[in-house]
């Protein structure tokens, strides 16, 4: 006997379906407008955000001297007086230099792809494949454009383009102004706000901060040490651009998993060129040495609540970012994708039914999982 279809359900379901694509619809277009505003915005935007990561790592001294007396103004004066000195210090010592050498670490990147091109080529692997050849001037030419972006974004805020100096005054001042009036914004936004927006808001608001803070300056900790121990072993080998190389280190600490990955891969390649096989084998036991440090050492002292996103998360959220906006969108991918969780989190705490019995361990979970 064959069972025949409800024309009732099927309706029904065919109208909880289209309902669902409507409104699925409705939050991509949503999506896409928000992108679109940012995008002519961006001017604005981007000093707002350089502006809110500088304040993450300059909070806790200004915090330090509140906590002993000082006012608000003098200690956001001096935090700043002292960022900007240390800032100096850094282009005098480290940019410059590194942005002089841009080329030459370049070249020696390209001639080391050159040199595997070479190598697969001939025995034991004999890869002559038209494919393989074109898979090679890729990485060459990719190679360029994301090193070149690299040192680009190294430099930031302190070249000669007017652009970078102007973002970088921007973001300066408007440090300031957060380092200042800072803990006065989520009492003023509460009061701005209706209903129970005035709770909310200021909440995930709240729980945002604690994430991103958390994240950028657990980072800048974890590249500093990847950098400084790296950089001393390519120092002993004798390979040369060491600073460059630390200072590409450093930065790509700040995109997780991919960025550890190009610088040493980097590192490898210019020593493989320069020093040989030998010493290109050791730096790349040094590298692997220093990331296992890293990941079961470092990171859980430094940072001991992860941001509660996947590894598989992160890897598809620097993709998706250095796809949509390059070097600046794989840097702002992560922390993007973890605010994201920090919303999604909250919504889920406030859908949950009060007779749930699991609601207490969840939420408990869900707060384990966001960093403060």
């Amino acid at each position: 006997m064959t069972a025949t279809l409800s024309s009732t359900k099927t309706r029904a379901a065919l109208r909880t379906t289209a309902r669902a694509s409507a409104e699925l619809l409705l939050i991509l277009l949503m999506l896409a407008v928000t992108l679109w505003i940012l995008g002519r915005m961006w001017s604005v935007v981007w000093p707002l955000v350089v502006g809110l990561l500088l304040t993450t790592l300059t909070w806790p001294p200004t915090r330090f001297l509140r906590r002993r007396g000082w006012k608000p103004a003098p200690a956001a004066s001096a935090v700043t007086v002292l960022f900007l000195l240390v800032a100096m210090g850094f282009v005098a010592l480290i940019a410059v230099p590194v942005a002089s050498q841009s080329g030459e670490l370049t070249d020696g990147v390209v001639e080391g792809i050159q040199k595997l091109r070479e190598w697969a080529a001939g025995p034991p692997l004999n890869i002559g494949d038209a494919q393989i050849n074109k898979a090679f001037d890729t990485a060459v030419s990719r190679a360029q454009d994301g090193l070149g972006s690299m040192v680009g974004v190294v430099v930031t805020g302190v070249s000669t383009v007017v652009n970078g100096l102007v973002t970088a005054v921007l973001a300066l001042f408007l440090m300031f102004f957060f380092l200042k009036d800072g803990p006065r914004f989520l009492p003023w936004l509460a009061h701005q706000l209706p209903g129970r927006l005035a709770t909310d808001v200021p909440t995930v608001a709240s729980r945002g901060w604690d994430t991103l803070g958390s994240f950028v300056r657990s980072q800048a900790a974890v590249g500093l040490l990847d950098a400084v121990l790296i950089g001393l072993g390519l120092w002993i080998l004798g390979v040369p651009l060491v600073l460059p190389l630390a200072v590409l280190t450093f930065v790509s600490a700040f995109v997780p998993i991919i960025g550890a990955l190009f610088a040493g891969f980097v590192a490898v390649l210019i020593a493989l060129v320069s020093n040989g096989l030998t010493d290109a084998l050791i730096v790349l036991a040094i590298i692997i040495v220093v990331q296992q440090l890293e990941g079961n050492v470092f990171q859980p002292m430094i940072q001991s609540r992860g941001l509660g996103l996947h590894a598989a998360v992160i890897l598809l959220a620097v993709t998706l970012g250095g796809n949509l906006a390059g070097i600046v969108g794989s840097l702002l991918a992560v922390p993007i994708a973890a605010l994201i969780a920090v919303v999604w989190s909250y919504v889920r705490e406030q859908l949950r039914e009060p007779s749930d019995p699991g609601t207490d361990e969840s939420a408990a979970g869900a707060d384990a999982a966001v960093p403060s």
